[in-house]
């Protein structure tokens, strides 16, 4: 007998109800029916997937992993079939937007669902921007949303068709009371006493960042790696410095500064696979996404204080910290370098 879908729903629905009596209900059938039917399908795949007992039945090792299968698989399937049938009936396939943290993504979002309501529209994020885009080849996204640092190439260039979305100038956030706050822009140099706060990630930028700090005759001494949240707080409270997009959004107890001669650069950039469905709608995605960015550097807290923005405009993320990993964090004492602000600050996400 070969394994087929419906039989995966049986074993499934009698791992659910504890029991082939409950499971033959759920299903309809005759309790004997149901047994025969298990039986074949224990036989096909080579051994117990169930332990029967007085109370009930509990899956086998073997029922386990037949257990963990299905419940990806079946789904998978009846996502499937709903696109299908949605797209046989004249209905848009829907959106499926993968990105790293930020406003850009849920801009992109706000975009679509106002351009086609009832299209739906799922997201994913992650800090590891390989994953993304790992998704978007294999089928499982249709677009990632990601960054890269100055000329750096994306993700699975080989794989993926990638556009540009935007490029910004990457500048400092800093303490609204940091003696550098009030500064249209700030030497990379002058920071080299600072502790630095980052996010976790697996892109080029801690490189690249090394690479300036080295360039401005220093090795950053501290790193805190945190959720953005925190990366944030530390900021509020004077405890670290960090680096933010162009589009860091206007944020209570945080400035952001460009850095001078814009020694680090981030592009924005929209992935896809050229041989998906999907790559039809890519330059509709791309606009919308540059109107995401347009939008988020508009009320960026660079804007609201006037200062320098977007090298060239047009979106990924107002996020918050990059990924600045030199080594360093978790392995040194990380001292104020200046008094800490012991009032309570609220913290905000990117």
């Amino acid at each position: 007998m070969d394994l087929e879908l419906r039989h995966l729903k049986i074993v499934r629905a009698v791992a659910d109800a504890g029991s082939l009596t409950r499971a033959a209900t759920a299903l309809g059938l005759a309790q004997p029916a149901l047994s025969g039917q298990l039986k074949r399908i224990e036989r096909a795949l080579g051994g117990e997937l169930f332990e029967r007992g007085r109370d009930g039945v509990r899956a086998t090792a073997l029922g386990e992993l037949v257990l963990e299968r299905a419940r990806v698989l079946l789904p998978a399937l009846s996502e499937l079939q709903e696109e299908a049938v949605r797209f046989a009936r004249g209905g848009a396939a829907g959106y499926r937007l993968g990105g790293t943290h930020g406003p850009l993504l849920g801009g992109l979002v706000d975009r679509i669902a106002h351009q086609e309501p009832g299209v739906p529209v799922t997201t994913y994020t992650s800090w590891s921007e390989r994953e993304i885009a790992q998704g978007v080849a294999a089928g499982r996204l249709d677009f990632a949303l990601v960054g890269a640092c100055g000329e750096s190439a994306p993700p699975e260039p080989g794989r993926l068709a990638w556009l540009e979305v935007a490029r910004d100038p990457v500048h400092v956030m800093l303490a609204d009371d940091h003696p550098l706050a009030r500064r249209a822009e700030i030497e990379l140099a002058e920071l080299a006493a600072e502790a630095w706060t980052d996010v976790p990630g697996d892109g080029c930028f801690g490189d690249c960042f090394a690479a300036a700090c080295v360039r401005a005759g220093f090795t950053p001494a501290c790193v805190y790696e945190t959720d953005t949240a925190s990366c944030v707080h530390l900021v509020q409270v004077g405890r670290a410095v960090g680096l933010c997009r162009a589009t860091f959004p206007a944020t209570p107890g945080v400035v952001a500064r460009p850095l001078a001669g814009s020694p680090l650069v981030w592009r924005h950039l929209l992935g896809w696979h050229p041989a998906a469905p999907a790559a039809a709608r890519a330059p509709g995605v791309l606009a919308h996404a540059r109107s995401a960015h347009a939008e988020a550097l508009a009320r960026s807290s660079g804007a609201a204080a006037g200062g320098r923005t977007a090298a060239r405009p047009p979106a990924d993320q107002a996020a918050v910290a990059f990924s600045i990993t030199t080594g360093t964090s978790g392995t040194s004492p990380c001292p104020p370098a200046r008094p800490v602000r012991t009032a309570a600050m609220e913290s905000t996400t990117s």
